[in-house]
């Protein structure tokens, strides 16, 4: 295993810039993901690490060594590809071994390895089938027979399951992170599906544009957004957002919109700046907003704009004075009409304040 760390990161094809000036460090035995959606910089940044892309300023360290220019043979990387990039003329066994042979190890540590891959995988009853019938799940676990065959420092992982259908796709991540923590090996995981990143990674970069957005566990990623892009990239359904002018009256700070006016409450303290008036958004989850069909202490009136039963959950779309359209999560026996009356709450404890002009977080 090998610790990861990234210095000042670039990446250019030409006058395009697709990293820019990205660090980070991964632990010793870390699953690590990178998330963000497509052209964010994530795949590039794995392929910067693997050494199949040069790296255009910057450094990458594994442990305390420089590896800039070491190719991707000397890195002690495994990878494992969206596409599972199978020999479809090769048995299961020989596509495990392949890398084996490569490197010309003696045929009984071959057939060591391979026999400990496929038991670790459970493919120990199709060793010797071919690949082309295999499930989507068996050709993964092939896939990633053939990267922990060789024992890497570092296992690189770019949309391992994106490609698969939603039940299979569920049912793999957990088996992936199930096998990735036992095996213990540093892993970087690449993926724009914020469920799989939080579902698996003990840590998440969150790239956008080529720029690292945040850095933190999928609890403080999810709690406490850096920014707007990061707030509303994490979470289903998306957060809500709101243009407000934050003023104080009476020495408090209030949120005004064309739709509501409320108080701050315990998030008050937590303001990192305020100067006079100014031009904020508001960022409400969905399941920290509760409606009723009548009235309460600072409720925000709106009007039901669609309702979508989930099962365990009912989806409800209201629209506000304003015309904002609002989510809320509630339980599923709460199934409003088109077009009532219905009037949301705030949970003060859990909302967010953006700047409306850097888009970072007001809060500390």
């Amino acid at each position: 295993m090998a610790s990861i760390e990234l210095k000042n990161i670039c990446k250019k094809y030409g006058e395009v810039v697709a990293v820019e000036n990205v660090s980070w460090k991964c632990k010793n035995g870390e699953f690590f993901s990178i998330l963000g959606p497509s052209g964010c910089g994530k795949s590039s940044t794995l392929r910067m690490l693997a050494g199949l892309e040069k790296i255009t300023a910057g450094e990458i360290y594994f442990d305390d060594r420089l590896v800039n220019e070491l190719p991707p043979e000397e890195r002690n990387v495994a990878m494992v590809f969206e596409t599972w990039a199978l020999y479809p003329n090769l048995s299961v066994y020989e596509n495990i071994a392949f890398p084996l042979r490569v490197r010309k190890l003696p045929s009984s540590e071959i057939d060591k390895k391979v026999r400990w891959a496929a038991e670790f995988l459970d493919l120990e009853d199709i060793l010797h089938s071919g690949v082309r019938k295999l499930s989507g799940g068996q050709k993964q676990r092939v896939s990633i027979g053939r990267a922990i065959v060789r024992e890497p420092a570092v296992l690189l992982m770019d949309e391992p399951i994106s490609h698969l259908e939603a039940s299979l796709r569920a049912r793999m991540r957990e088996e992936l992170e199930q096998l990735v923590r036992s095996l213990g090996v540093t892993t970087v995981y690449v993926t724009h599906d914020q469920v799989e990143s939080m579902a698996m990674a003990d840590r998440i970069a969150v790239m956008d544009l080529g720029k690292l957005q945040q850095i933190g566990t999928p609890k403080e990623i999810y709690e406490r957004p850096r920014n707007e892009f990061v707030a509303g990239f994490i979470g289903e359904p998306p957060m809500n957002f709101a243009d407000c002018e934050l003023v104080r009256e009476g020495g408090q700070p209030f949120l005004a919109s064309s739709s509501f006016k409320i108080g701050l409450g315990p998030q008050s303290d937590k303001l990192v700046s305020f100067r006079g008036a100014s031009e904020v958004k508001l960022g409400v989850r969905p399941e920290s907003v509760k409606a009723g069909l009548s009235p309460g202490e600072d409720s925000v009136g709106a009007v039901v704009d669609f309702v979508e039963p989930q099962g365990e959950r009912t989806i409800v779309g209201a629209k506000l004075g304003g015309g904002e359209i609002f989510l809320i999560a509630t339980s599923p026996d709460f199934r409003p009409k088109t077009g009532r009356a219905v009037y949301l709450q705030f949970d003060l404890k859990r909302v967010h304040i953006f700047d409306s002009q850097t888009g970072m977080s007001m809060l500390e």
